[in-house]
């Protein structure tokens, strides 16, 4: 397979063309791209300097820029290389001009302003690393989700991304031999969620854990019928709450995360309805 020059050109932090590159090369099997990631590209004299590293890797050039003149000595240079420039986001953008009748503001990085959102997410996400791994249940009431499953089912690091989405989150390990707080039980506000996984797939993790930490990995904590008793405990305990539960066994962290986020806005949508009157409670 030829290798692929990728060059992501952006006039911001450039976090939007990567997760765009990255959701279209995953799209492609064992390709060998070599990515040249170029940020913050607001001048001609920085624009100069990457155009040489083109020149010298020539390959696919993306990028989000809204100065037309940057844009349009970039998409010059290109065109005489004989290489594509593709401007990632101006289908979009031309689109939304159509439906909503105005120009979109040429300003580079207005998604990472410094508002009340972003305010918010890094409350949560100060929030989120306070209450991981049943730490400070105290505080679980004013959390907006709750995480529960056994050691090694994904609860952190789901917990951080959802931060992340601006969600605070506290998560508690399901261990047979510690039950957790009484207050797990009596929390009304947050939505609890219950993770679970296949014992299989939770052995092999485990291990690899081990591995990484250069400990045996025969112990207790990958024994087969120990983390099969652990597995069955956790779900009685979902069942027995009524939680819901997402097994993340072939799950993404972001599919988790998705999943638990429709869980949240279903439990909002319900509320409002029984607030209204147009559900029975």
């Amino acid at each position: 397979m030829p290798r692929l020059h990728l060059h992501l050109l952006s006039d911001s932090t450039g976090e939007t063309l990567e997760m765009i590159a990255k959701a279209a090369l995953s799209q492609f099997d064992d390709s060998d791209v070599i990515r040249h990631f170029w940020p913050m590209v607001r001048s001609q004299q920085h624009l100069d300097r990457i155009l040489a590293d083109i020149t010298a890797n020539p390959g696919l050039v993306l990028f989000t820029m809204v100065s037309h003149e940057i844009r349009g000595l970039l998409e010059d240079r290109c065109r005489a290389l004989g290489l594509p420039a593709v401007p990632a986001l101006d289908a979009v953008l031309s689109a939304l001009e159509d439906m909503l009748g105005q120009p979109a503001k040429a300003r580079p990085g207005r998604q990472h302003v410094l508002d009340a959102a972003y305010f918010a997410r890094v409350e949560a996400i100060q929030f989120t690393i306070a209450h991981d791994d049943g730490v400070a249940w105290e505080d679980w009431e004013a959390a907006d989700i709750v995480l529960a499953g056994v050691s090694r089912s994904s609860k952190t690091p789901t917990s951080i991304y959802l931060a992340n989405r601006g969600y605070k989150v506290a998560n508690i390990p399901i261990v047979v031999e510690s039950p957790p707080p009484p207050a797990l039980f009596g929390l009304r506000s947050p939505l609890i969620v219950g993770l679970t996984t296949a014992p299989e797939r939770l052995i092999q993790v485990r291990r690899n854990r081990l591995l990484s930490l250069s400990q045996t990995p025969d112990t207790a904590y990958v024994d087969v019928a120990r983390v099969t008793s652990e597995v069955h405990y956790a779900r009685r305990m979902f069942a027995d709450n009524g939680w819901p539960v997402i097994d993340v066994t072939r799950r993404s962290i972001e599919e988790t995360a998705a999943a638990i986020i429709n869980l949240l806005k279903e439990r909002e949508v319900i509320s409002t309805d029984n607030i209204l009157g147009t559900k029975p409670i």
